[in-house]
């Protein structure tokens, strides 16, 4: 076999190996049959709890087993593909199943990245909350830009998207606005996103085109299910109702059903506009505080996460994470870890995967070198 081939198909082996490993293969067999064993159980339901618990547990470590499988079959069968076509010296077939090869390389690499979401609510929902900093309407133009890139990177990765909350800008684009990104792993993605976002570009606003510089924040916190019990006073908050805005339609409703709700003490404020009433606007409402509070409470246990302290100041100058630059050159870095691509089209409609591996990876050996 050529040496290229032989290559790849060490490097899938070597990822599947670390698969197992984490996996801990042997246990996860057994434990997956005792699950689904469990799952048939008539009784199983009668605590309802406790069942989501195992319904999900046994969702996770199906799906893991599942694709290490997949990795293990589909390179078998691609090896053999390309043996043959070798064989027969049809080179189209050969190159096509190396193409086919190498993709499977990158998403076992994915895979094998992906056990490393091993914190307390990497495999849970999130939100995502978008804000305009310094700016003006470049920033507000700005931040919708954003919103849509985290759309896109969510849609092209199977995630679904459910609108939450929009604030129109006085001349274009939105003030603020956030999300729910549901899917397994959203979180655990997503988190390493939390921070400021620079803009350079010569602005579409500006009669005189000249280059300007626009901030806009992003915070990422993970969705809390009932098993997860955080405590809130009701006293110290402050619930505000207003009318929905945003580019809701019709489906917005246009009386004071909108609900923003402040925790005084931590200065957290969430608000909840798509709802139809203003009792569902405040159940969710409250449901996303919570989330915050145990986002907040997760920070403090993570050293690994302390840095995300700072992006909680201005949205300004020396607290960007990453810098998106369209004029006088095409260049998008990340300021942590030093990732670049001059695909800067790429990245806006949501070509992320580099950041965030790099991100996660940076903060898994940190929070290692400092365990060691």
């Amino acid at each position: 076999m050529r040496a290229e081939i032989e290559a790849l198909a060490q490097d899938i082996r070597g990822s599947v190996s670390l698969l197992k490993r984490h996996l801990d293969w042997d246990q996860a067999l057994r434990r997956l049959d005792e699950l689904n064993a469990m799952s048939e159980n008539p009784d199983l339901w009668n605590d309802a709890t406790a069942a989501q618990k195992l319904m999900r547990e046994r969702t996770q470590l199906e799906t893991a087993v599942a694709g290490t499988r997949a990795l293990e079959q589909e390179m078998g069968e691609l090896l053999e593909l390309i043996e043959l076509a070798d064989a027969e010296g049809d080179a189209d077939v050969a190159a096509d199943a190396e193409a086919q090869l190498r993709a499977l390389k990158s998403r076992a690499a994915t895979m094998e990245l992906e056990t490393l979401l091993a914190g307390e609510a990497d495999s849970n929902d999130c939100y995502l909350e978008v804000n305009a900093g310094a700016g003006g309407t470049e920033a507000q133009d700005w931040t919708e830009m954003l919103l849509r890139m985290y759309t896109r990177w969510a849609e092209q990765h199977g995630y679904k998207v459910e609108g939450i909350e929009e604030s129109a800008g006085e001349g274009a684009g939105i003030k603020s606005g956030t999300v729910r990104i549901l899917g397994h792993n959203a979180y655990g993605w997503l988190k390493t996103e939390s921070g400021v976002h620079r803009l350079v570009r010569i602005s579409p606003f500006d009669s005189q085109a000249r280059r300007h510089t626009s901030f806009s924040s992003v915070w990422v916190y993970p969705v809390v299910d009932d098993t997860i019990d955080i405590q809130i006073n009701e006293g110290d908050c402050r619930i505000d109702t207003y009318r929905a805005s945003g580019a809701g339609g019709q489906h917005i409703n246009k009386t004071d059903s909108a609900v923003r709700i402040t925790h005084l003490p931590t200065g957290i404020v969430v608000a909840c506009q798509t709802e139809r009433s203003q009792h569902q606007n405040r159940a969710r409402a409250w449901e996303m505080l919570r989330a915050r509070m145990y986002e907040a409470e997760l920070r403090k246990r993570e050293a690994a996460a302390q840095a995300l302290e700072d992006t909680k100041t201005d949205i300004g100058w020396g607290h960007q994470i990453r810098s998106y630059v369209l004029q006088p050159y095409q260049m998008v870095k990340d300021l942590r870890t030093d990732v670049e691509t001059s695909d800067t089209q790429g990245v806006l409609d949501g070509d992320l995967d580099r950041f965030m591996a790099a991100a996660l990876a940076q903060r898994i050996k940190g929070s290692d070198e400092e365990g060691g």
